[in-house]
């Protein structure tokens, strides 16, 4: 799926929305687990974004101004490494491979920042994202610093490299596109296939297995996050991840999982009965939540704004709890106080992209709501989740229901990339019987 000229693009935008500086973007560390066991590693997003190399110990620098151009700095062909750790790109192999003007070994950085900080008026880095680099940074720019009487200057401050690059990353190109609907396919097949899969007595690990399964087996390369597969009360716990408990018959499952292809996320959720068969309470909890998503994926449209998904679907979910006697009072005083809170206590979605919780303001420069615009993509997921209490009907606790569905917005509607995630109970139910 590699397009070089996607990448040499978004570095060529964002030396253009610099104007003058210099911009350093490092990419994530390895870490280790435990003893001399790593975890699994994952490059920086925006380090990727802008470089699509996926090799640890790596650093971006662009420069902007009179000459504008992209420097690499990356590990050594080592053979004898490659022997242990797997294929190395090195400087030469990777300038080329990536279309960078310049690379240069990792170990030369210290030698070299100095130098290429060296009276840049501006400088583009993410201070506070990591207190190792940043402590590198800082000594690069003293080194700069103390050539002051040598008419060399430093650049005067630091603005955030991320800013630039989060309005560009909000907009998906046909390209990152084509990747999210990869994604979003294998993901919905899993969520197909666990639906198949699942009957009372399993474990809920045992229905995390199928999903990672139908990832690997279809060439997603990780999971987009901790997959929350949560049967009964579980479900009504937001971010429960034991999934180590056993389905029981006449309980809901919630499943919340995704995958990742090249870094780009899918993030899926769908709720359905152990057994195959919704009660009447669970029926009626779940139409509500679909007719709240349903009603929040109209307003997905470019020109309104960010939150009118959620005002939409809130609007549904407030009314219906009204009708199961879970709130009391008119939809404007259950509204006003909150009350809802105590069954719906989280928004109705979220930007997707190479992060689950994707880059990007939820707000413009005034403090308003920003705009939908063709090309952004966000999760619409409205829920329900229903504790017992003494003022909620018996039948109704531990109802937990979660709708969540990937959705592109284009120039007059929108693309609901995982529409093929059956989430009608009609569908659900004959997918299980079957």
């Amino acid at each position: 799926m590699f397009n070089l000229n996607e990448f040499k693009a978004r570095r060529h935008q964002l030396i253009k929305a610099m104007g003058d500086g210099i911009a350093i973007v490092p990419t994530s560390p390895e870490l280790i687990r435990n003893r001399d066991s790593h975890y699994a590693y994952r490059f920086d997003s925006y380090f990727y974004y802008l470089t699509g190399f996926k090799e640890p110990e790596a650093l971006l620098v662009l420069i902007a101004g009179e000459e504008n151009k992209s420097i690499l700095f990356c590990r050594d062909k080592d053979v004898e490494r490659e022997i242990w750790d797997g294929f190395r790109y090195g400087a030469d192999a990777a300038k080329h491979a990536f279309g960078f003007d310049e690379a240069y070994s990792f170990n030369a950085l210290d030698e070299l920042m100095p130098k290429l900080l060296v009276n840049q008026a501006n400088l583009f880095y993410s201070l506070g994202a990591d207190s190792a680099w940043d402590a590198r940074v800082t000594s690069w720019l003293n080194q700069v610093k103390t050539q002051t009487r040598s008419g060399v200057s430093a650049p005067d401050g630091i603005s955030d490299v991320r800013k630039l690059v989060d309005e560009m990353r909000l907009y998906k190109s046909a390209y990152e596109l084509d990747v999210m609907r990869q994604s979003a396919e294998i993901a919905a097949r899993a969520h197909t296939r666990a639906m198949r899969f699942v009957r009372p007595g399993q474990m809920e690990y045992e229905v995390e297995a199928e999903f990672l399964h139908e990832f690997y087996r279809s060439g997603a390369q990780a999971p987009a996050y901790t997959s929350i597969v949560a049967g009964g009360a579980n479900a009504c716990t937001l971010h429960y991840n034991a999934n180590n408990s056993r389905l029981n018959d006449g309980d809901l499952l919630l499943i919340d999982a995704g995958c990742e292809i090249d870094g780009y996320a899918s993030d899926i959720t769908r709720t359905f009965p152990v057994n195959g068969k919704f009660s009447p309470a669970q029926k009626d909890v779940y139409e509500l939540v679909l007719a709240a998503q349903v009603a929040a994926i109209a307003k997905v449209a470019s020109g309104n704004h960010w939150n009118a998904p959620h005002e939409a679907a809130l609007d549904v979910l407030v009314q219906g709890f009204i009708d199961m006697k879970l709130c009391h009072g008119s939809k404007d005083g259950v509204l006003e106080s909150g009350s809802y809170r105590q069954f719906y206590m989280h928004r109705t979605g979220h930007w997707l992209g190479l992060d689950v919780h994707d880059a990007g303001e939820y707000k413009d420069k005034a403090g308003d709501w920003r705009k939908l615009g063709s090309g952004m993509t966000l999760t619409v997921e409205p829920g329900c989740y229903i504790r017992p209490a003494d003022n909620v009907p018996e039948h109704f606790w531990n109802i937990g229901i979660r709708i969540e569905d990937d959705v592109l917005v284009t120039n007059d509607s929108c693309e609901v990339l995982t529409m093929a995630a059956p989430k009608t109970i009609a569908d659900i139910e004959a997918i299980m019987r079957g």
